[in-house]
């Protein structure tokens, strides 16, 4: 029950964000997830003698998703992408961080990494989808949401009814390729009609194409984030949503389906 009510209480904030309030609310939004995500891949690493401090990949990484969204520019001409100097920022300063961290051992490269990685990897791709929805209205956004949604749901239901073959035993042991191939073809048939109808410029060939892209790096995401896990030997990311874990247990598929939809959509639509 617990589960039941945390989920219709998530998504209800994201409809009501995405739909009701103003584009400012939704990056608003995307940057809080982007400092809790970036906070708990901090968090992981701690697990395996790596700490890295939670209060700078934090705020950096809701830094990059606002300015990734906004699509802030610096000067004219020639315009300089704010996200630019940003990521530039988070370089040096990652570096800084980790000469702060004390003598040289042997977590010193894996402390450097993550300083640099953890902002990144939840910022960028959460400040892709905030721009999708800035730029291009809550329908277009929504069809992100119904595509990774479909995929979930069918991944599971297939997985149950038909699930025989592992698809990653050594890091997700549930999932199966039945289970994988079913969130394949429910995300293309929801892209062929949904895409074709919500996004301009999109035949429903194209749609099930972009469908079929956003479960399969959907599913990446998933076992990136479970490899993540296993690594630091926890089940979930934190405790933070109540059944439900942490905020990367809830938008890891996001993350690596996010940037291919904002490739998609800006290059191939």
């Amino acid at each position: 029950m617990i589960r039941v009510v945390s989920g219709v209480l998530l998504i209800a904030l994201l409809v009501v964000t995405v739909w009701w309030l103003h584009p400012l609310a939704t990056v608003a939004l995307a940057s809080l997830i982007a400092v809790l995500g970036a906070i708990e891949v901090a968090n992981l690493s701690q697990q395996v003698g790596a700490p890295v401090p939670a209060r700078f990949v934090g705020p950096l990484a809701g830094v990059i998703c606002a300015v990734f969204a906004m699509g802030l520019t610096m000067g004219r001409p020639p315009s300089i992408d704010m996200l630019t100097v940003v990521l530039l920022a988070v370089i040096v300063a990652a570096g800084v961080v980790t000469l702060a961290g004390g003598a040289p051992d042997a977590s010193v490269v894996a402390r450097a990494a993550v300083g640099l990685m953890a902002p990144v990897y939840v910022g960028l791709p959460l400040g892709a989808i905030a721009r999708i929805r800035v730029v291009q209205g809550p329908r277009v956004v929504s069809v992100l949401a119904l595509l990774v949604i479909a995929s979930d749901s069918a991944q599971y239901f297939a997985g149950r009814a038909f699930g025989r073959r592992k698809l990653a035993p050594l890091i997700s042991p549930a999932k199966t390729i039945e289970g994988a191939l079913g969130g394949l073809v429910a995300a293309a048939a929801v892209g062929a009609v949904l895409g074709s109808r919500w996004i301009a410029g999109v035949s429903p060939g194209s749609g099930a194409l972009l469908g079929a892209l956003v479960a399969g790096f959907g599913m990446v995401g998933d076992l990136f984030e479970s490899l993540l896990k296993r690594g630091a030997g926890v089940k979930d990311s934190s405790a933070l949503i109540p059944g439900h874990g942490g905020v990367l247990d809830r938008i890891d598929s996001w993350l690596f389906a996010g940037p291919v939809y904002f490739v998609f959509l800006r290059y191939l639509g």
